[in-house]
């Protein structure tokens, strides 16, 4: 129900624009949220937007990540600028409200240093 797309491989201190659709019903009520879970790590959040379109950001990425979306689209967006190796990692897409948490497949963001 989820469908994530835009990772690569880049080098650091580039960009990326990671991208995530569902459908309309899903996505208008969700609060929509990117996670990424490095190699050996927990999965972590990353970035929420609500449906109000309200933002949050880990401290890490605050500056270099931007988070929206798009209602008209379905979509929900993650602008990755000033990428890091510490970036590393797959990319989760998520949408949450009350009585669902569903999840994309994950798509691969690899920084070079």
């Amino acid at each position: 129900q989820l469908q994530a797309y835009g990772g690569g491989l880049v080098q650091t201190g580039g960009s990326l624009r990671l991208s995530c659709t569902t459908s309309g019903s899903i996505f208008r009520s969700s609060t929509m949220n990117w996670y990424r879970q490095a190699p050996g790590k927990q999965r972590e959040l990353v970035a929420t937007t609500t449906s109000s379109s309200d933002t949050n950001y880990r401290d890490s990425v605050k500056g270099r990540f931007t988070i929206s979306r798009d209602n008209a689209k379905n979509t929900v967006y993650l602008q990755m600028n000033s990428l890091k190796p510490e970036d590393t990692a797959v990319y989760y897409c998520n949408a949450r409200a009350l009585g669902y948490n569903l999840w994309g497949q994950g798509t691969l963001v690899t920084v070079s240093s």
